[in-house]
């Protein structure tokens, strides 16, 4: 049986060093903007354009797209809302399709699009994504948008946790240090995770701001099954491009 080595980078610096256009690419940034993500399609949004630069945003936006940015957290002043997924009400996004640009998560999300497969990850949706990584039998890499292209916790933590549960199928290995630390950093924090985000400094980021509010929903596990996927210059539910 063919194996599939499983890999992380801890921050879009390193992309160069792990590009693997063969492998699933799995883009996350726990806090906020894949949780996000994922909590718009859950509710419904059409697809997810991600743009680099706030110059971009704005061009959608005199164009007459609906825009969600933010920089440091902050809502931008030309925006329709932020980066909470509090923001990403059925209300609000069912049916449309939003521009997208956060400080670290959609750089990350357009830097990945040379593999095989780019899919959003969060806790919200981490058993069915593990489940269609072990389908596809394909090498994993999971990118970690860091902040400002430093490593962070919150990220690395998922990193772990996903690493944890495609390995429980035999096709998969890792000889990847970045891997192994990821699993052993969420291993010692699964037994209470929320006590240890306390130390993770983009959690004391939102709480200076009053955004701290999403951190306990950001780390709910399997709330859906709903994976997305980058299809083109957009994203879509997988589920929805079979």
């Amino acid at each position: 049986m063919e194996k599939h080595k499983i890999e992380v980078c801890y921050s879009p610096a390193l992309f160069p060093y792990y590009e693997n256009r063969d492998a699933v690419v799995v883009v996350n940034d726990i806090l906020r903007a894949s949780s996000a993500i994922v909590t718009a399609f859950m509710n419904g949004v059409e697809r997810i354009i991600p743009v680099g630069t706030l110059e971009e945003a704005k061009a959608y936006k005199e164009k007459g797209f609906m825009v969600a940015a933010e920089r440091d957290g902050i809502v931008r002043d030309f925006a329709d809302f932020g980066n909470s997924p509090y923001n990403f009400s059925s209300e609000r996004v069912k049916g449309k399709q939003i521009v997208y640009s956060t400080t670290n998560g959609t750089n990350a999300i357009n830097l990945a699009s040379s593999g095989s497969e780019v899919l959003i990850g969060a806790y919200l949706n981490i058993s069915a994504l593990a489940k269609h990584i072990k389908q596809a039998g394909k090498d994993l890499l999971i990118l970690c948008a860091g902040w400002k292209n430093k490593f962070n916790l919150e990220d690395t933590l998922f990193a772990g946790a996903l690493s944890k549960l495609v390995l429980e199928d035999d096709q998969f290995y890792t000889i990847c240090d970045a891997t192994l630390g990821a699993m052993d950093l969420y291993e010692a924090a699964q037994g209470d995770m929320m006590a240890y985000i306390e130390k993770v400094a983009q959690r004391h980021r939102l709480k200076k701001n009053n955004l701290d509010d999403v951190i306990g929903y950001c780390h709910e596990s399997d709330l859906t099954e709903l994976i997305p996927v980058l299809n083109g210059d957009h994203l879509i539910s997988l589920q929805n491009n079979k």
